[in-house]
């Protein structure tokens, strides 16, 4: 993890990433219904409701269509990522909503956003400890600056409740937040000085009974192709 905030230390995203940092912060932290959890050394909010339940069926609809077995960072299977995911159509009017309403909460220009991805977790799927940010030290970091850049922010939606299991879990900061319908979790990937935070490790725990629907949106330091 040194080589990985070494290297991007003095990186010229870094300054943009520590800019978007306060902004967010500022705007979270004076909205009433987003709440700062209170966990040292990680920025994490939530915001309860945020998608009513009309949206979270709709949506559990459109990530059934989308969802085939989860890649992880490169486009490559990975035993730790046993979910079914799919990026959502960004040109749907539904969709486009849904991704205004979470730009606005964070203050982030539409084309800084990727597109969302939905999950679907059945019994026994997870996805083991990662990071959202990307490691320059990896082959896919020259592809990455082209795109946008580095990983700021993640908002992540639980559509559904689980009957067991299926928690978001930040170990390096024992954080563990269960799934609760139409509720955003909202983190910095990055510490207050723009480099990245080691203690975002999370990872979405196996699911014991029943299913698990999530929407995932991350956003760049620059705009995102």
């Amino acid at each position: 993890m040194a080589s990985r905030e070494r290297l991007s230390a003095h990186h010229p995203d870094t300054a943009a990433l520590r800019r978007i940092g306060e902004r967010v912060r500022a705007r979270l932290d004076a909205d009433p219904a987003a709440y700062r959890l209170p966990v040292e050394e990680l920025e994490i909010y939530g915001v309860a409701g945020f998608f009513s339940d009309e949206e979270c069926a709709r949506l559990r609809s459109i990530v059934d269509d989308v969802a085939v077995p989860s890649l992880s960072y490169g486009n490559v299977y990975d035993n730790g990522r046993t979910s079914y995911s799919g990026d959502v159509d960004p040109l749907d009017p539904f969709i486009r909503m849904l991704q205004r309403r979470i730009d606005d909460l964070l203050g982030f220009e539409p084309d800084f956003g990727e597109t969302i991805q939905g999950q679907r977790y059945s019994v026994g799927q997870e996805f083991r400890p990662h990071y959202d940010h990307f490691n320059p030290s990896h082959k896919m970091w020259a592809d990455e600056q082209t795109r946008g850049g580095q990983r700021s922010w993640t908002a992540m939606a639980y559509l559904n409740a689980v009957d067991e299991g299926g928690s978001t879990d930040f170990p390096l900061v024992n954080l563990s937040i269960p799934p609760q319908p139409g509720a955003l979790l909202i983190w910095n990937n990055m510490k207050p000085d723009g480099t990245p935070n080691s203690k975002a490790l999370h990872a979405g725990t196996p699911v014991i009974r029943g299913t698990k629907y999530v929407l995932t949106k991350w956003y760049r330091a620059r705009a995102w192709h």
